[in-house]
């Protein structure tokens, strides 16, 4: 339904209609009356022009078609006369791979005329799914029986047919939420003379012919809604102040169009509207809002959302208290209430149902005793105090979130104004707390569902939770708690613990919660094995048990669970071996993922016939035994299928041609061999609303021969990776009718030939990598067109002429060229500079010549960083950009978009290193080896500081190493060598930590460490070769340096010497000196050798 607030009289419908079902049912042995066959031919026609992923219809076999689900038939006559098809689905179109097993939907092309057949129906609903766009046929308006139409959320486009208008007996009428459906004119509403309840909303209305005969022309409507329509005064202006507009209006929804100023007139009139939408009206004067009570005193439900309503308009000089006591539901949201909650409000006596939330209130709550239901949700409240938990005792639901408490929660206060029992059965505190989790929640004995998911709690989960023995829904989901996972009392249907710290075991208590659906314990630390007890959840829908550190065996127990439609047990470090016992009762198992448990086997026999049909399987890194899956043959309703890294061999069936095609395929990192014709291809699958990134992906097996013919079928295809396998022959033209395609990986196989022009043609794509291939010729000027294009990767072929002047004009949102190891020839064309998203340009070992453009250092990918957006994937795919760093070939996944790096090595440039390549401060990586390039090392170079690898080698690079290199902190690989560099090699902190001599060999003027050769000049290189008067040549230093010799030897002789000669005195004493000297030294070596020769005698 459009519109949840009209599913009163639709109730009563299905009510009326399961009653009736049940009759039938219980009376079907009674009765001669049978199933018709031109309407069960007719069924049974529609059942095959949909796709049915979650087996709506699977009880739509034999021949008694009034006993298949979802259809009803006359009890005397034996017609249909019911079709329940309506979709359990919250929103359209599906826009989220993994459906939640009550997210079923239909999908198909259009509603097939076989359905006319019916001509008996009175109730026909298939609201919620989904008809490809196609237009609501004609011959609906044929059933001239037909009380009860839902057409609501199922994808029609296209004019609403007139015929409609036909349908006098029609009570019921929803064509809401169909986005692309046209009203052209309104006059065949005209002949719908019973209709009771119009939903339109979301339908564009404004400015539609004859949109007056909707109030005026139809005296038995009881509800209208035409929310979101667009429609403002000048719609309605003609019959403002009409007394006869809707004279028996019960309902009215005209919330969030276009209306302004006074308020309409004919609003007067209704006298039995219990009912009003006006949010998004914009009320310019405060007395309007007064007006509106005062003029409608039968109201008792009262939308005014996003209004912008401030607390003047809910002033008590404005307000009738009396009109105000017949106000049970109020709706004030998204105004701009702010400060203290308004205190007209107490005197609401009959107000039961309060949603405040999306204002800026920040005081507290005032005691409404009658309350039972308040919403405070995305105000300013700073602590949960103030939201009245502990003091509106008679409230059963109250929300409260994204309101950024301050502090944490305190417990429930003991003193007289505390509540003796609390009848609160639904709170919601997400995204609001913090701390712990306080004991007090114990006291909340009545509590039905707990939502405190999104918070930064901490610390372990309460003991006192367990004292709630009614908790049927417990979210604890997205929080930081620790600690083991307690044991739960109640009913529980929903448990999410997931994305939390908690740790130790899986209790095998949870077994007892035979009413649970949902458990989701996945993203903890949680240790051991699954308990088998889970096999005793007879209710259990939904289990995911992922990324945790489970160990042990997949219990055998788990394939009793006869309703389980999703189990995810990926990511942990499960073993042993699963086999078909496993899934013995899973017959409406739809999604499996038991991917990265590396010790995990899975073993059955080739005959086996599972009793599910999947729509997603991962088994990726996980071990599949005997070959590839054969009983995969009888999945032909897969959408996924993941089977990378999972140790199979062999070539792929021949069978797997003829299924359906399955959107998403990962069958790399495997053994797979043979040719890649025996991929799905049959039948004419249609993918749209699926939700699923289209995929192929079979990179890293040993597949060969030529690309075939048969994937140009895949029209659809998002995401195309054929790389690092054994392909040959040419690349097909057809590929450039794949018009979906964002990436193309076609790296590291044995393709030839030339591009194909129609490549161009893939106006989406943002990734072409065609790297290490045999392919040759230029480079197609129809690439040009591939506007969208971030990664062009054409490095390792037989490539040749000049670079492309278009690549740089063209492409502007380019982040990645890399033309590494071809034969381009010519210079690098300046528009390259263009290319302002440039982060990595490779364009080493070709032959170009030519000079490097200056205009390289403005490339802004490589200052500031690259703002271009990639193609967001909605898989875990490698990726890869291959780059030359630090002198070695490195594959860069994941991390290529922080990498920023110029390579021109290898080529034929000449002239000198530009000073604008400095300004490039995010380069990680600059290599300019192995070319003619001369001049000297840019003085700036130390402006380079996020450098990590610098190559200038094999050039004829003159001059000294500058100085500001020394800056460079990052930088760990150099290398200078084989150049005519001169002078001192700088010392620096980082530059002391190169000890290789190599780095700078080659260049014969060079010294200092770690070369051999010293410098014997120890003045300050900063003002070396700069000295007043000029620095003097080689052999002038060889003079100076024997002159200073000699004279610091006359110095210091005569110094001595002729002191001597001319003091006596001093010459006596010093030769005094001597003698004793001499005697002493003597004495003691006599002493000394007398000692040895007694020690020689004694032996």
């Amino acid at each position: 339904m459009g519109n949840p607030r009209g599913l009163g009289l639709h109730i009563t419908f299905v009510t009326i209609f399961l009653v009736a079902t049940t009759y039938t049912c219980l009376g079907a042995q009674n009765t001669s009356v049978g199933c018709f066959k031109k309407e069960r031919l007719a069924l049974l026609k529609f059942k095959q022009s949909v796709k049915d992923d979650l087996d709506m219809l699977s009880s739509w076999v034999g021949n008694e078609c009034c006993r298949w689900e979802r259809i009803h038939c006359d009890s005397v006559t034996g017609h249909v006369d019911s079709l329940l098809l309506r979709s359990m689905s919250s929103s359209f179109p599906p826009n989220q791979y993994y459906l939640d097993p009550e997210r079923d939907f239909l999908d198909g092309n259009e509603l097939k005329s076989s359905l006319a057949e019916l001509r008996h129906l009175k109730y026909l609903d298939l609201s919620g799914n989904y008809f490809g766009g196609s237009r609501i046929p004609e011959f609906i308006g044929s059933f001239k029986k037909l009380a009860y139409l839902n057409l609501s959320h199922a994808g029609f486009e296209g004019i609403i047919p007139h015929h409609l208008g036909n349908l006098s007996n029609l009570k019921v009428l929803d064509l809401s939420s169909n986005m692309g459906l046209v009203v052209d004119d309104m006059a065949w509403t005209y002949g719908l003379s019973s209709l009771e309840h119009l939903d339109l909303s979301s339908l564009y209305l404004s400015g539609v012919h004859n949109l007056h005969l909707v109030f005026f022309m139809i005296p038995s409507l009881k509800k209208l809604s035409l929310s979101y329509c667009g429609l403002s005064n000048a719609d309605i202006g003609p019959f403002l102040n009409s007394s006869r507009m809707l004279p028996n209006i019960e309902h009215l929804d005209l919330g969030f169009n276009h209306f302004s100023g006074p308020l309409p007139g004919f609003l007067k009139n209704m006298t039995s509207l219990a009912f009003l939408d006006l949010s998004h009206f914009n009320f310019s004067l405060a007395w309007n809002f007064a007006n509106l009570l005062n003029m409608i005193p039968s109201l008792s439900k009262l939308r005014l959302s996003s209004c912008g309503l401030d607390k003047t308009f809910l002033s008590p000089l404005h307000l009738n208290f009396s009109t105000l006591s017949n106000i049970q539901h109020l709706d004030l949201s998204r105004n701009f209430l702010e400060g203290m909650v308004p205190p007209v409000l107490t005197n609401m006596s009959s107000l039961s149902v309060l949603d405040l939330s999306g204002n800026i209130l920040n005081s507290s709550v005032p005691l409404m005793p009658n309350l039972l239901e308040l919403d405070v949700s995305s105000n300013e409240f700073k602590q949960i105090e103030q939201i009245g938990i502990w003091r509106l005792c008679r409230l059963k639901k109250l929300s409260a979130s994204f309101n950024n408490f301050d502090k944490e929660m305190s417990h429930a206060p003991k003193n007289s104004s505390e509540c003796c029992q609390y009848a609160l059965e639904g709170l919601d505190l997400s995204s609001s707390l913090n701390g712990t989790i306080p004991d007090a929640f114990g006291r909340l004995v009545n509590l039905r569902e707990i939502d405190l998911s999104s918070n930064g709690l901490i610390g372990p989960i309460p003991e006192s939770l367990r004292r709630l023995w009614f908790l049927e829904v417990l979210d604890l989901s997205n929080n930081e708690l620790t600690g083991p996972i307690p044991t739960f009392q109640g009913k529980l249907c929903k448990l999410d613990l997931s994305y939390n710290q908690l740790n130790g075991s899986i209790s095998e208590s949870l077994g007892k919660f035979e009413t649970l659906t949902k458990l989701y314990l996945g993203y903890n630390r949680l240790t051991g094995p699954i308990p088998t007890s889970l096999g005793r959840l007879v209710s259990l829908q939904s289990v995911s048990l992922t990324w945790n550190f489970l160990n042990g065996t997949i219990p055998i127990s788990l394939g009793k669970l006869a309703k389980l439609h999703s189990l995810d047990v990926s990511n942990n470090s499960l073993e042993g071996v699963v086999f078909e016992a496993h899934f013995a009762n899973h017959s409406m198992l739809k999604y499996l993922d038991t991917s990265y448990n590396t010790k995990l086997t899975f073993n059955v026999s080739p005959e086996w016939i599972p009793p599910f049909k999947l729509i997603g399987l991962h088994l990726s890194s996980c071990n599949i035994a005997n070959g590839f899956p054969q009983w995969l043959r009888n999945q032909r309703k897969l959408k996924t299928l993941v089977l990378s890294n999972a140790s199979i061999s062999g070539p792929l069936p021949t069978w797997m041609r003829k299924m359906p095609i399955i959107p998403l395929i990962d069958l790399s990192h495997n053994k797979l061999n043979g040719p890649l014709t025996n991929l799905p291809n049959g039948g004419n699958f249609d993918l749209t609303g699926d939700g699923v990134t289209a995929a192929l992906d079979v990179q890293n097996n040993l597949f060969n021969e030529s690309i075939p013919r048969s994937l140009c079928r895949r029209k659809d295809l998002n995401y195309l990776d054929l790389s690092r396998n054994r392909l040959n022959g040419k690349i097909p033209k057809c590929l450039g009718n794949m018009q979906g395609l964002h990436t193309m990986i076609f790296s590291s196989n044995r393709l030839s030939g030339v591009i194909p022009s129609s490549i161009g043609l893939n106006s989406r794509l943002d990734w072409l990598d065609l790297n290490d291939n045999n392919f040759i010729g230029e480079i197609p000027r129809e690439l040009g067109n591939l506007r969208e294009l971030n990664v062009l990767d054409l490095g390792d072929n037989n490539f040749s002429g000049n670079i492309p002047d278009w690549i740089g004009e063209n492409i502007a949102s380019l982040m990645v060229l890399r033309l590494h190891k071809n034969n381009f020839s010519g210079s690098i064309p300046q528009s390259l500079c263009k290319a302002s998203n440039l982060q990595i340009l490779d364009v080493a070992y070709n032959n170009l010549i030519g000079t490097i453009p200056r205009c390289l250092g403005e490339l802004k990918g490589m200052i500031k960083g690259s703002r271009a957006a990639l193609h967001a994937q909605m898989l875990n795919i490698d990726e890869n950009v291959i780059q030359v760093l630090k002198g070695y070939d490195r594959d860069y996944t994941h991390t290529w978009k922080i990498l920023f790096n110029m390579d021109l090595s290898s080529n034929k440039l000449v002239g000198e290193i530009p000073e604008e390549l400095t300004a490039l401060s995010m380069l990680v990586g600059l290599n300019l080896s192995n070319n003619h390039l001369s001049g000297s090392i840019p003085d700036s170079i130390g402006n380079m500081s996020k450098l990590e690898s610098l190559d200038f080698s094999n050039n004829v690079l003159i001059g000294m190493i500058p100085p500001s290199m020394a800056a460079l902190n990052f930088l760990s690989h150099l290398n200078l060598s084989h150049n005519n560099l001169s002078g001192r090699i700088p010392t620096g902190s980082q530059l002391q930590t190169f000890t290789d001599p190599s780095i700078y060999a080659g260049n014969k003027d060079l010294c200092g460490p770690p070369l051999p050769n010293n410098c014997y000049n120890h003045e300050d290189q900063s003002t070396m070769g700069k000295k007043k008067y000029g620095a003097p040549d080689g052999q002038e230093k060889v003079w100076l340096f024997y002159v200073d010799i000699l004279s610091g030897f006359a110095t210091g002789f005569w110094g001595v010497i002729g002191v001597l000669l001319f003091k006596k005195q001093w010459r006596w004493k010093l030769f005094r000196f001597a003698d004793e000297t001499m005697d002493k030294m003597y004495v003691a070596v006599m002493v000394r050798v007398a000692k040895m020769k007694r020690g020689r005698e004694a032996i």
